[in-house]
C-alpha cells in the first residue's frame, strides 16, 4: 500500500480508529494532517506519526463547526499545498434506551456525526475537484446498518446518514475521479467502546469482564476489533488498490451483521 508524497487529513485523530488509522497511513508513506478537539490526546498522535518519519500538522478544531472546518483545511492545505485523502473519523456517542434520548442527543450526535461529517467531506472536496484526483473514507457503523447492539437509536440514524452520504457523494464526485467509501466497523476495543461497557456494568450490576464476554459472544469471530483492524481498511480504501471501488459501505465487524 504505497501512499507515498501523498497528503491524508484525518479527523478524530487523537485515539482509537483515528490514531491507529493515522499511523497506518504514515507507515504506507503519507504525510499527516491531524485534527481534534483534544489538544493532549492530537500532541500523543502527532508525535507518533513523526516518530514514523512523516511530516505533520496538528490542528484544533470542532468538527461540529463549519467555521472551524472551513479553518483546518484551509491550514492543512497552506501547509501541504493540497490534500489526497480525507478520513471523516470524528464521532461521538452515548449509551441510551431509545426513550431516554433527548433533543440535546439528538442535537449533539448528529452535530458531529451527520452535519461534521458531511461540511468535512464538501469542504475538502472542493479541494479535490480542481486536481481530479481524491480518496474520501468516511467512518460510520454497522448499527447504520441496523445492528441491534448499538448504542442508542439516535446513533444508529446518524451512522445511517453516513452510509447514504457515500452512496450519493460516490455517484457525484466520481466524475471528478474521486472515490468516497465508508468502513462500518463492529465491536472496537476504543475508548468510547469502553465507556459504554463501564455504563452496562454500573447500570446491569455486572462485571466489566461480564458484559464484554456477552458482547463478544455475538461475534462469529469471537473476537471484538482492535482499531488497526479498521486502519487496515482504511490504508486499503486509500491506496491505488482500491482505485475502482467506490460508493461501498465495508463491513469490518468479525460477522457481526450479515451484509
Amino acid at each position: 500500500m504505497d501512499l507515498k508524497d501523498q497528503v491524508a487529513l484525518v479527523t478524530g485523530a487523537g485515539q482509537g480508529i483515528g490514531k491507529a488509522s493515522a499511523l497506518g497511513l504514515a507507515r504506507a508513506g503519507a504525510d499527516l494532517i491531524l485534527v481534534d478537539i483534544n489538544e493532549g490526546t492530537l500532541a500523543e498522535t502527532a508525535a507518533a506519526v513523526e516518530a514514523e518519519g512523516r511530516r505533520v500538522r496538528a490542528i484544533r478544531a470542532d468538527l461540529g463547526s463549519v467555521a472551524d472546518i472551513d479553518r483546518m483545511v484551509g491550514e492543512g492545505t497552506a501547509a501541504f499545498g493540497r490534500i489526497d485523502i480525507l478520513l471523516n473519523n470524528a464521532g461521538v456517542t452515548r449509551r441510551a434506551y431509545i426513550m431516554d434520548l433527548t433533543e440535546e442527543d439528538w442535537d449533539r450526535i448528529h452535530r458531529v456525526n451527520a452535519k461534521g461529517v458531511f461540511f468535512c467531506l464538501q469542504r475538502v472536496a472542493r479541494e479535490m475537484i480542481p486536481r481530479r484526483s481524491g480518496r474520501i473514507i468516511n467512518i460510520a457503523s454497522v448499527a447504520g446498518k441496523g445492528f441491534p447492539g448499538t448504542s442508542n437509536a439516535i446513533y444508529a440514524a446518524s451512522k445511517g446518514a453516513v452510509i447514504s452520504l457515500t452512496k450519493t457523494a460516490a455517484q457525484q464526485l466520481g466524475p471528478h475521479n474521486i472515490n468516497v467509501n465508508s468502513v462500518c466497523p463492529g465491536i472496537v476495543r476504543t475508548a468510547m467502546y469502553e465507556g459504554i461497557i463501564k455504563i452496562m456494568s454500573e447500570t446491569e450490576g455486572l462485571s466489566l469482564e461480564a458484559v464484554e464476554a456477552r458482547a463478544v459472544a455475538t461475534v462469529p469471530l469471537r473476537r471484538p476489533n482492535e482499531p488497526d483492524d479498521i486502519a487496515n481498511m482504511v490504508v486499503f480504501l486509500a491506496s491505488p488498490q482500491s482505485r475502482n471501488i467506490t460508493g461501498q459501505s465495508f463491513n469490518v465487524d468479525g460477522g457481526l451483521i450479515p451484509d
